[in-house]
């Protein structure tokens, strides 16, 4: 029977991090009515590069476990999978299927007809010497997509709340203002940018939210509304989605849809459900029950 780990509260590191108390709790039920095993990892450990101590609460031949909890960048990751294997212990996604669904370039071409264009440049550090500053650096790359309005995000997330300063474009082919959007991104991700630069065709999708599906082995358990809109719950047509989502191959996905204004569901992004969050207001026992079902 599967596990949960789960992140630990940095000041009380005995008890789950406040910040998922309610998932915690639907955790807590459901392993008790399972015999299932919970653990705490020490989320900060491990991204300091001690995977050792992040992963000294985990009993030792206890695995294997979902993870639920916090962003990992996938370096960090494939430690976790190491350290836990030293202990007796598995993370259910291993490290390369939470590479393939967490970062754009390794889900992209599988869903590149159902998601916008795209094109990126990885990036080997945050320093201002490694990240290009010419406009006709990010023109050259971007050009592949043609004229008119696109966005600009790192691997995995973007700046959608500095939407003019650090996310959209309004004209792909105006080096400069490209440019300028690419290093404001990055100055403002700072440390935590994840992997690089992707820059996409911008899409006009209409009023009423994402929904975010969760997929168990390439099937659908559920559909909720997009954690930054909760309070809508658009109902997506899923067919060419699950095909894509099987071709990908990873266990726990989620796909975030939106309703292109010509009529067509659209792939916004994809992600490992590991650490993907549900919407305030939904319950996490429905996913969990699944989880361990599986």
């Amino acid at each position: 029977m599967p596990g949960f780990l789960l992140c630990a509260d940095p000041l009380r590191p005995n008890r789950p991090d406040p910040h998922f108390a309610a998932e915690a709790t639907a955790v807590a039920t459901a392993v008790r009515e399972r015999s299932a095993t919970t653990a705490l990892i020490d989320h900060d450990a491990l991204l300091a590069g001690d995977a050792a101590g992040a992963v000294a609460r985990v009993p030792r031949g206890s695995g294997p476990y979902w993870y639920r909890g916090w962003m990992i960048p996938v370096r960090r990751y494939a430690d976790l999978e190491v350290a836990l294997a030293e202990r007796g212990a598995s993370l259910l996604t291993d490290a390369a299927a939470y590479r393939r669904a967490h970062e754009l370039p390794g889900w992209y071409a599988t869903f590149a007809s159902l998601t916008p264009r795209s094109v990126w440049h990885p990036l080997s550090g945050t320093a201002p010497t490694a990240v290009p500053r010419d406009g006709a650096f990010w023109s050259a790359l971007a050009r592949p997509l043609g004229r008119g309005p696109g966005i600009v995000k790192d691997f995995v997330k973007s700046r959608k709340h500095e939407w003019h300063e650090a996310c959209f474009v309004p004209e792909l082919s105006d080096a400069e203002g490209l440019s300028a959007v690419v290093g404001r991104m990055v100055d403002l991700q700072g440390d935590f940018l994840a992997g690089g630069v992707v820059v996409r065709a911008y899409e006009r999708f209409v009023p009423g939210g994402e929904a975010r599906v969760w997929w168990l082995d390439g099937a659908p358990v559920l559909v909720t509304a997009h954690p930054d809109t909760p309070g809508d719950r658009p109902v997506p047509a899923l067919g060419p989605v699950g095909e894509a989502v099987r071709r990908l191959g990873c266990r726990l996905v989620t796909t975030d849809l939106a309703l292109r204004e010509d009529g067509e569901w659209r792939v916004v992004e994809v992600g490992d459900g590991q650490v993907s969050g549900l919407p305030s207001g939904t319950g996490a026992g429905p996913l969990l029950e699944a989880l361990l079902d599986a």
